[in-house]
């Protein structure tokens, strides 16, 4: 059987790994799952945007022909977002030179290609000397894309 003080271990132990995750410095009980809770909001409203971004890109696409580009900051790196309404033949390779050029290694990746194009990648910086923030990421991933766009290997 498990005893109290084991259990009473495993929920601390639980509880720290809750304040780890949502990087909360909070050292009771209470805290912890109030800065979780917020934390998880937090997140659901961060959702909510990406979905209405990527609405909006679907709806706007009929004028705007080129894919739309999205970069967070995440506590190591970056979240990467490309979205277009069509197939983009040859664009994950443009992408992912820009990376090898900036030099950022991709932790995670998820694309899309067959209807239309969707890239999620979370990407760091392999020089830790060199600081790249996400405006300079989104500006070299948008250049990528018009240099695409230019080069005729859309569809």
């Amino acid at each position: 059987m498990v005893s109290k003080e084991q259990k009473r271990a495993a929920l601390h132990e639980q509880l720290q790994h809750l304040r780890s995750l949502t990087n909360s410095h909070a050292l009771n009980k209470t805290s912890i799952i109030v800065d979780a809770s917020k934390y998880i909001e937090k997140l659901k409203q961060k959702v909510e945007r990406l979905n209405q971004e990527i609405v909006s890109a679907e709806t706007s696409s009929v004028h705007d022909p080129l894919p739309m580009v999205t970069v967070e900051t995440l506590e190591k790196g970056f979240l990467i977002n490309v979205f277009s309404a069509k197939g983009c033949s040859g664009l994950l390779v443009s992408i992912l030179e820009v990376f090898e050029e900036m030099r950022l290694t991709v932790l995670e990746a998820r694309v899309s290609c067959t209807d239309t194009f969707r890239f999620q990648a979370v990407g760091e910086n392999e020089e830790q000397g060199e600081i790249i923030d996400a405006h300079t990421v989104k500006q070299a991933v948008g250049q990528a894309i018009k240099n695409w766009s230019k080069s005729g290997d859309q569809d």
